[in-house]
């Protein structure tokens, strides 16, 4: 009997060995970043909320709540968890644009400055980018398999994608 997927609640992160599962339920503007390193079989999952710290704001208490700080932070902690960094993979699911209605005509959403900032993390880390599910109108959630490496991404609408 294999232990329950592990949830990974917004601002948080997560890291794991297989055979976990790690999940991120109702992924809307928020974006889930997973690192991994397929020959380890460890990786981890950061729900991130949004893109930077706010002026003045402090971030060292949640690191995954943030773009900015979540992806070196999670880097970090697979690492210490076995990763080897010339193996570590990454992967980004959600970002969406939730209330396109509420956005200022010229701005962009938060869904997209989410997966801007992750994506921008990802590359000054040197970290390459296997696959992703972000953007559209519409929410997803994530299971994060360790043992098989694979990401499952449901929706509603969409149904169901493997990165």
């Amino acid at each position: 009997m294999s232990d329950p997927p592990v949830n990974v609640r917004v601002a948080d992160l997560v890291v794991r060995a297989a055979p976990a599962v790690l999940d991120a339920l109702g992924l809307g503007s928020c974006v889930a970043v997973m690192l991994h390193d397929p020959e380890a079989r460890v990786g981890g999952l950061a729900h991130v909320l949004l893109p930077t710290p706010g002026h003045g704001e402090r971030d060292g208490a949640r690191p995954g709540r943030y773009a900015q700080t979540a992806v070196p932070a999670l880097l970090d902690a697979v690492l210490a968890a076995g990763a080897a960094r010339h193996r570590v993979v990454a992967r980004l699911v959600g970002g969406a644009t939730m209330f396109a209605n509420l956005t200022a005509p010229g701005l962009i959403s938060v869904g997209e400055r989410n997966t801007v900032a992750a994506r921008r993390a990802l590359d000054a880390l040197g970290l390459p980018l296997t696959g992703e599910a972000v953007g559209g109108d519409y929410g997803r959630s994530v299971r994060f398999d360790l043992a098989a490496g694979t990401v499952t991404v449901r929706s509603v609408r969409h149904g169901t994608v493997t990165l």
